[in-house]
């Protein structure tokens, strides 16, 4: 699950899973909820991601979340997805960090590119939030709150969320302690 594989022209290494809690490994739960087949729920406090699917399971992905100020909680609908997108650091972070200024008109896609293989782009209405799912080359980011308020995947395990997850599809990011509400 986790091997070295050819994308798209990139080879993303293999993961060394070791190295990684056991938990936050792609797999399928028991998850009764009355959310429709589809619909995916984001659970920043435990670091999961649920793709729901029938008879009370979902596929379960650890992720890595917003650090402290950079969450970001309620419903959205994935209204874009891209293979090796092109990242382009908001203002904000250009601001707070002026190094990233030089990808002001966009990083290329690639194995440097901090969206990673896959991206999912989530909207309010016709909104972009500047909120993402996507993937990420760094393991070691998974499990932890470190990243400015997207949410990230490995690599692996967003080529799997992306082909799984039509344009359409309910997200729901929840707020710290909370459970998911139905959409």
């Amino acid at each position: 699950m986790y091997a070295s594989v050819q994308d798209s022209g990139f080879t993303i290494p293999a993961i060394d899973t070791t190295t990684i809690d056991q938990r936050y490994l792609r797999q399928v739960v028991d998850y009764p909820t009355r959310h429709i087949v589809g619909t995916i729920i984001v659970d920043p406090d435990a670091k999961f991601l649920y793709l729901v699917r029938e008879r009370g399971s979902a596929i379960r992905y650890g992720i890595g979340v917003g650090r402290e100020g950079f969450g970001w909680s309620g419903v959205a609908t994935i209204r874009r997805k891209a293979i090796w997108p092109t990242w382009t650091p908001p203002a904000e972070m250009i601001e707070r960090d002026p190094s990233v200024a030089q990808y002001a008109s966009g990083m290329p896609g690639g194995l440097d590119n901090p969206l990673g293989a896959r991206a999912l782009y989530l909207y309010q209405g016709n909104r972009d939030t500047l909120y993402r799912l996507h993937g990420t080359g760094d393991p070691r980011s998974i499990g932890r709150a470190v990243s400015s308020g997207c949410v990230r995947l490995l690599n692996h395990d967003i080529i799997d969320l992306h082909s799984r997850t039509p344009i359409g599809t309910n997200v729901q990011v929840l707020g710290t302690g909370s459970s998911a509400p139905e959409i």
